[in-house]
């Protein structure tokens, strides 16, 4: 992996204020992501949300309230929602492309899909 792609997804801080609706990642490379709840909620990468193939789509619904937020080594996080949902691991790459700052992506969230 080039030093710029690692760069791309080495998280330096998160942001998750309870109350938010929105997370704030820092990234290594200066880049300043954006991540509505709405987005991470609905773009859930777990079996539950996602099935067991093809591409993960937006699933709406669900808490949006974030209750906590917590490392998985130095790869991902795993959300736990208020409504107790918390099986989805999103690795630190998955969230860079999630971000939903006009820089990276601003296409609604009914066309936008991820490969697993």
């Amino acid at each position: 992996m080039s030093e710029d792609s690692t760069a791309r997804t080495t998280a330096r801080e998160i942001r998750a204020p309870r109350g938010a609706k929105v997370m704030q990642i820092d990234w290594a490379d200066g880049h300043v992501g954006t991540l509505p709840h709405e987005t991470l909620r609905g773009f859930c990468p777990c079996a539950n949300c996602q099935g067991h193939q093809g591409p993960i789509r937006f699933v709406p619904g669900g808490d949006l309230e974030l209750s906590e937020v917590e490392e998985v080594g130095n790869y991902a996080v795993r959300l736990v929602w208020a409504d107790g949902h918390s099986t989805g691991l999103y690795s630190f790459r998955y969230l860079r492309e999630l971000c939903a700052c006009p820089t990276c992506d601003t296409r609604p969230l009914d066309e936008r899909r991820y490969a697993r």
